[in-house]
C-alpha cells in the first residue's frame, strides 16, 4: 500500500518546527549563529522581497553559493516565496551555469561573491534572468545584497502550493551521459524523504548535523538541511572539506552526526590522534553518494570508535532510498534496507523480478520519487519500468532484505564474454595497505572486447609500484578480473561532493590508448 502524501508544504512544516523550537540554535556558525525563530523571520523577509520583485508561485530561482547560513536562508526564503529552487554546482564554469539558467527558465539568481565571475558571465548570456541577488558584503553594480533583504522584515506571501504537484526543487544531475537533466522534486517528495530519513536514523532535537558535503548536492540538501530544519536539529555548515577544519567544527559546536562520502572517510584516516579525539561527541556517521569500500569502513570505525551507516539513493529519489538500520544488523558492503515509505526490488533487463542473490538493476518506488525530468518527458519515460524508477545501479538483495550494489550498469565491464564488476576489483585494491583510492574502468580492446584498467592513488609515503599491485590482484581476484593496466596517480579526480569521476579516468585511458605499449616502460608507473 502506498504511503500517504503529505498534505502540507515545506514552508508550513518549517514554521511548525520554528514555533516549537523558538530560540534554540538552528544554524551554528563561527561568526553568527541563527535560532529557529531568527531564521523564520529572515526567510520571511527574503520571500517578501522576492514577491515584491514579481516572483510568484512556480517561478524558478537559482542559487549559486557555498555552504553556510546564507545558503540555508536563500534556500528557505525562495521556497517561502512560492518559487522553485534551482541549486547550482559551485564548480561549474559560466557556460554550464548559463545552460542551467536557460534550461530551467530561471527568473532569478542568488550568487555569492566568490562565484561572481562565473555568475556574471553566465548572466550576460541570460538576459531573461531579471532578478539578481548578491550574497556577501558590498554591492555589485546596483545588485541587491541578501543581507539588506534580511534587514527589511516583511510578511512572506500567503502561498499554498499543492504539495503533490508543486515543484520545490529542480536538482540537475551530473550529466555523465550528456547534458545534465533537471530532476523535479515536489514538496511532498522531499517531505516524504526527510521523514523517512528521520525515522530510519532517529534524528531529533538533541542532534547537531555537520554539513560539509556541498549543500547544492541532493544528499546534503535533504539529509543535512531539510531533515534538520523539519526535525528541529542543529545544523553546522562547513564551507570546505579539510579534516582539521571539520574536526574543529565538530568539537566547537558539539556535532553528533557526520555526513560524508567514502573518499572523505579515507582522508579522515590520515588525521593525527589528537584530532581524532575531537570526534568523541559524534554518535553516528552516514556514508552515501558511492559504494564504501569495506576496508575503509572497518579502518574508520576502529580508529574513530563511531559506527558508519552506509546508505544510498539517486537524486531522482529524493535522494535517500536505503540505509543500514540503527536497530538490527549493520552489514558492511551493504546499502542496508529501504527507509520507511520506500520500496526496492531487483529487476532484469525486461523489467522482471529476479530471485534473491541474483544480480539485476536496483529499482525504486514510493512517494519520494521525482515528478520527472524538467521538460524531458521522453527521458522521464525511459527511466521507469511501470511505476518502478530505474536507478541504473546493478545490485542484488539477500534473503534478509538487505541490498548490495555491485556497480553502475554503465560501468559493467564485459571481457571475453564474462562480467567484471569494477567494485569487486576496487575492493581488492583497497585491501592493499598502500592504497588510498582506487577506481576501475573498462577500456575497449579489439581482442577481448573490454579490459579492466585500474587507477590508484597511494597513501602518503607509500612506495608501492604498479607491478606490486598487479601481483596482489593475482592473489585476490579471478584471472578475468585482474586489471590489464594499473595507473598510479597523485590523487583521483572527484566532483564537488567528493565522488570519484570515472568519466575523467576514461578520458585519460583514451589518451593513453595506442600510446602505452604492452608492459610497463622503464620509469612509467604502469603495469600491463
Amino acid at each position: 500500500m502506498a504511503a500517504p502524501v503529505d498534505s502540507t508544504h515545506i514552508p508550513a512544516r518549517f514554521r511548525q518546527t520554528a514555533e516549537r523550537r523558538g530560540d534554540a540554535i538552528c544554524i551554528f556558525a563561527d561568526e553568527r549563529s541563527w535560532s529557529f525563530s531568527e531564521l523564520d523571520r529572515a526567510t520571511d523577509a527574503v520571500a517578501a522581497a522576492l514577491a515584491d520583485s514579481g516572483i510568484s508561485l512556480g517561478d524558478r530561482v537559482a542559487l549559486l553559493c557555498a555552504n553556510g547560513p546564507e545558503f540555508v536562508i536563500a534556500y528557505l526564503g525562495i521556497l517561502k516565496s512560492g518559487a522553485t529552487l534551482v541549486p547550482i554546482n559551485t564548480l561549474l564554469n559560466y557556460r554550464e551555469v548559463a545552460f542551467i539558467l536557460a534550461d530551467s527558465g530561471a527568473r532569478g539568481l542568488f550568487y555569492q561573491g566568490g562565484f561572481e565571475t562565473a555568475a556574471e558571465s553566465a548572466l550576460l548570456e541570460s538576459p531573461e534572468v531579471a532578478l539578481r541577488v548578491r550574497i556577501g558584503d558590498g554591492t555589485a553594480r546596483g545588485v541587491p545584497v541578501l543581507a539588506d533583504l534580511i534587514e527589511h522584515p516583511g510578511p512572506a506571501p500567503a502561498i499554498e502550493p499543492d504539495p503533490s504537484d508543486a515543484v520545490a526543487v529542480i536538482l540537475y544531475t551530473s550529466g555523465t551521459t550528456g547534458r545534465p537533466k533537471g530532476a523535479m522534486l515536489t514538496h511532498a517528495n522531499l517531505l516524504a524523504n526527510a521523514r523517512g530519513v528521520s525515522r530510519a536514523l532517529d534524528f531529533g532535537d538533541r542532534d547537531r548535523v555537520l554539513v560539509v558535503l556541498p549543500m547544492f548536492h541532493a544528499f546534503a540538501a535533504t539529509v543535512g538541511i531539510l531533515t534538520s530544519l523539519l526535525e528541529g536539529c542543529g545544523m553546522i555548515p562547513v564551507a570546505r572539506f579539510d579534516p582539521r577544519l571539520v574536526s574543529q567544527a565538530i568539537a566547537r559546536h558539539g556535532a553528533t552526526i557526520f555526513l560524508g562520502v567514502p573518499s572523505m572517510y579515507g582522508v579522515l584516516l590520515r588525521l593525527d590522534d589528537a584530532w581524532v579525539g575531537r570526534w568523541s561527541g559524534i554518535r553516528l556517521c552516514v556514508s552515501g553518494g558511492a559504494s564504501m569500500p569495506v576496508a575503509v569502513m572497518s579502518a574508520f570505525e576502529r580508529r574513530f570508535g563511531v559506527p558508519v551507516h552506509e546508505g544510498d539513493g539517486p537524486t531522482e529519489c529524493g535522494p535517500v532510498t536505503s540505509v543500514n538500520p540503527l536497530e538490527g544488523a549493520r552489514r558492511p558492503g551493504s546499502i542496508g534496507v529501504p527507509i520507511p515509505s520506500v520500496e526496492m526490488c531487483i529487476l532484469d533487463a525486461a523489467g522482471r523480478t529476479v530471485p534473491d542473490g541474483e544480480t539485476g538493476e536496483v529499482c525504486v518506488r514510493g512517494p519520494s520519487l521525482m515528478k520527472g525530468y524538467f521538460n524531458q518527458p521522453e527521458a522521464t519515460r525511459e527511466s521507469y519500468f511501470g511505476d518502478w524508477f530505474r536507478t541504473g545501479d546493478l545490485g542484488y538483495r539477500d534473503a534478509d532484505g538487505y541490498f548490495y550494489l555491485v556497480d553502475r550498469l554503465k560501468d559493467l565491464i564485459i571481457t571475453n564474454g564474462m562480467n567484471v564488476y569494477p567494485r569487486v576489483v576496487e575492493e581488492a585494491l583497497y585491501r592493499h595497505p598502500d592504497v588510498a583510492e582506487a577506481a576501475v574502468v573498462g577500456d575497449p580492446d579489439a581482442r577481448h572486447g573490454e579490459v579492466p584498467v585500474a587507477h590508484v592513488a597511494l597513501r602518503p609515503g607509500a612506495r608501492c609500484e604498479a607491478a606490486d599491485l598487479r601481483a596482489w590482484c593475482r592473489q585476490h581476484l579471478g584471472q578475468h578480473e585482474i586489471p590489464r593496466r594499473i595507473r598510479i596517480h597523485e590523487t583521483l579526480p572527484k566532483n564537488a561532493a567528493g565522488k570519484i569521476l570515472k568519466r575523467e579516468l576514461r578520458v585519460t585511458g583514451e589518451h593513453e590508448r595506442g600510446v602505452v605499449p604492452e608492459g610497463a616502460r622503464e620509469g612509467d608507473r604502469a603495469s600491463d
